[in-house]
C-alpha cells in the first residue's frame, strides 16, 4: 500500500572524477622558451669578448661606486623635489581659483612639453641670461647677489632639471590620487571643522596613497634610469664614470656591462622597497 502526497528519495548521485584540462601546447611553449633562454645565456656568458674578468676588476672600482653613489643622490634628491612639488601642482590644478589652476596647468604643460635634455642644459647655461642672483626689492635695490654660477652647479643643475620634470607627471598621479577619494569625504571633513589643508593631510591623501604609491614607485625606478641623461653636463654618475674609464681602457662592453649590472641591482631594491610600501598602505 502506497502513501499518497510522499515523493520518493532522491536516487544517489554518482561521484564526479575531476581530471584536470591538459595543456600540452602550453608546456611544449614554455620548454621551448626555456630552450631558448639557456642557449642564450650560454652563448653570452661564454663569449670570450664579453672579457668577464675586466668587468669583475671594474666591478667594485672606486670610480664606478663614486658614480652609483652619486647616481642614488641624484635620484632621492630630485624625487624628494618631485613629490614636493608634484603635490604642490596638483592642489593648485584643482584648487577653485581659476587663476591658480591655469597656473598649475599651464607649468605642467611646459614641463612635460619640453625634453629632459634641453631642461637640463637650460639649467645648465643658466648663468647666460641670469649672470647674477640677487635678492631685493622688486625694480628697487638690491641687498644681497651672487654669482650664478656658485649657485647654480652642475649637481644643481642636474637637481633641478630631474626634479622640476618629474613634478610635472607626479602632479598627475597625486590628481588622480585625490580625485579617487570620494568627494563625500570631504564634505565631512568640512562638516566636523577641519580646514582645507587639515583634510588634504589628515584624510585625503591617506586614503590617496594606495593609488599614488605604485605609480611613484615607477617614477622612481624610472628617475634611476634617467639620471644618465646628465652626463651632457658632465656630472659624474654612474655612466659618466663609466664612459670615463672605457675612454682611456676601450673596453666599451665589459664597462657597460658593469653599469647594467648596478643599474639591475639598484632597480632590484627599489622594486623590494615599492613592494613593501604598498603593502604597508594596503592594510
Amino acid at each position: 500500500m502506497t502513501t499518497t502526497g510522499q515523493s520518493a528519495p532522491p536516487a544517489p548521485r554518482e561521484r564526479i572524477q575531476a581530471v584536470p584540462l591538459r595543456h600540452p601546447g602550453r608546456w611544449l611553449g614554455a620548454a621551448v622558451l626555456g630552450f631558448l633562454v639557456i642557449f642564450l645565456l650560454q652563448g653570452w656568458l661564454a663569449n670570450p669578448r664579453m672579457e668577464w674578468e675586466v668587468v669583475g676588476e671594474y666591478l667594485f672600482s672606486p670610480a664606478v661606486l663614486s658614480g652609483l653613489g652619486t647616481t642614488l643622490l641624484l635620484t632621492l634628491l630630485a624625487m624628494i623635489v618631485g613629490v614636493a612639488g608634484g603635490i604642490v601642482l596638483a592642489v593648485l590644478r584643482m584648487s577653485p581659483n581659476p587663476l591658480l589652476a591655469a597656473l598649475s596647468a599651464f607649468y605642467i604643460w611646459v614641463f612635460r612639453g619640453v625634453p629632459l635634455l634641453v631642461q637640463l642644459l637650460f639649467w645648465y647655461f643658466l648663468s647666460a641670461v641670469v649672470p647674477k642672483i640677487g635678492l631685493g626689492v622688486p625694480w628697487g635695490p638690491t641687498f644681497f647677489e651672487v654669482d650664478t654660477n656658485l649657485i647654480i652647479t652642475q649637481l644643481t643643475a642636474a637637481v633641478l632639471g630631474l626634479g622640476l620634470h618629474e613634478a610635472a607627471y607626479m602632479a598627475e598621479i597625486v590628481r588622480a590620487g585625490i580625485t579617487s577619494v570620494d568627494h563625500g569625504q570631504t564634505e565631512a571633513a568640512h562638516a566636523l571643522g577641519l580646514t582645507r589643508f587639515q583634510t588634504l593631510r589628515k584624510i585625503i591623501l591617506p586614503q590617496a596613497m594606495r593609488v599614488i604609491i605604485p605609480p611613484t614607485g615607477n617614477q622612481v625606478v624610472s628617475m634611476l634610469k634617467t639620471t644618465s641623461l646628465v652626463f651632457a653636463i658632465a656630472v659624474p654618475e654612474l655612466l659618466t664614470s663609466i664612459q670615463g674609464i672605457y675612454s682611456r681602457n676601450f673596453q666599451q662592453v665589459a664597462l657597460l656591462t658593469v653599469a647594467c649590472f648596478w643599474y639591475l641591482v639598484a632597480t632590484t631594491v627599489l622594486n623590494a622597497g615599492q613592494h613593501y610600501i604598498e603593502r604597508r598602505f594596503s592594510r
